[in-house]
């Protein structure tokens, strides 16, 4: 498929680009490479190709989710810089306790 210099200013009118004459050149150009190398890629034969989502085989390189003791809350609160001894105290958010 062959694209224009037409073509090229159309889309950009639509994405609200101004361009040189010199730039819709060049994208002229590239784009109608581009597509160049997707009709080559239309003309594959994949009949028995599994579509995939990536190219390579996808692992999980994340830990396994094993349940382990917690951090002691008299830990936990040691550095806050405020507590009540069971849990952090924070500003009081605007609204709390309004009914609305």
């Amino acid at each position: 498929m062959a694209i224009t210099e037409s073509d090229v200013r159309h889309v950009a009118l639509l994405a609200r680009l101004a361009l040189t004459d010199e730039q819709v050149a060049t994208l002229t150009a590239e784009i109608g490479s581009v597509l160049g190398h997707i009709d080559e890629l239309q003309h594959l034969d994949l009949a028995g190709v599994e579509p995939t989502a990536h190219p390579l085989a996808m692992t999980n390189v994340m830990r396994a989710d094993v349940v382990r003791p917690c951090l002691p809350r008299a830990l936990a609160l040691k550095n806050a810089p405020a507590s009540d001894g069971r849990a952090f105290v924070i500003p009081a958010i605007a609204g709390v306790g309004e009914e609305a």
